[in-house]
């Protein structure tokens, strides 16, 4: 007859028994885990709906803004409609209309002299194109947003650069009363 075999203490698949400290340990790293595994995601999830919630009220804001707005279009607007607006300028303001036709972004600003031709140059175009005593910009465009070149006195001076679609065209109208610091307006119009 065989004796069956008794387990040793030597024996691997038998564990001493597990002490309170041990235990203790273990819960708080299944707590950690669980919090981290859990609690990233949903304060990723809770960022990122700020986020969106954020930019859907710029993009309202935005859309409903009836003229100019005393900021800086964002870089992909002066990209998109090539209007390289120089460093350091003062009193920008911009407003975007678009239809399924035709979109335009509006811009004003105020640089310097040296502004004004870094400007021109990046549009693709110079100070030698502006026509003296001309606005370029027409009465509807103008209406739009308010500006009023024929009401006020100035020395003004224009230009179109016009360019193949789908790149937009300019048509700019300086203020050249303070040579020095030159007011811009431009309309820079995209045909998709």
């Amino acid at each position: 007859m065989t004796v069956p075999r008794q387990s040793t203490a030597t024996d691997e698949s038998v564990r001493p028994p597990e002490n309170h400290r041990h235990m203790v340990l273990r819960r708080w790293l299944t707590a950690i885990t669980i919090v981290l595994l859990v609690g990233i995601p949903a304060g990723y999830l809770v960022i990122s709906a700020e986020q969106s919630r954020d930019s859907g009220r710029d993009k309202e804001s935005e859309s409903s803004a009836t003229g100019l707005r005393n900021t800086w279009p964002s870089q992909m607007k002066r990209r998109v409609f090539e209007v390289p607006i120089p460093e350091k300028s003062t009193q920008v303001a911009y407003y975007e209309t678009s239809n399924w036709k035709t979109s335009r972004l509006y811009v004003q600003f105020r640089t310097t002299s040296a502004g004004l031709d870094q400007f021109l140059k990046g549009v693709g175009t110079s100070r030698a194109q502006l026509d003296d005593g001309r606005v370029s910009i027409g009465a509807r465009d103008a209406e739009t947003v308010a500006w009023r070149f024929g009401a006020s006195e100035g020395e003004w001076a224009g230009t179109s650069h016009t360019q193949k679609d789908p790149r937009p065209s300019q048509d700019i109208t300086v203020d050249l009363t303070d040579s020095s610091r030159p007011m811009v307006f431009v309309v820079s119009t995209a045909t998709p």
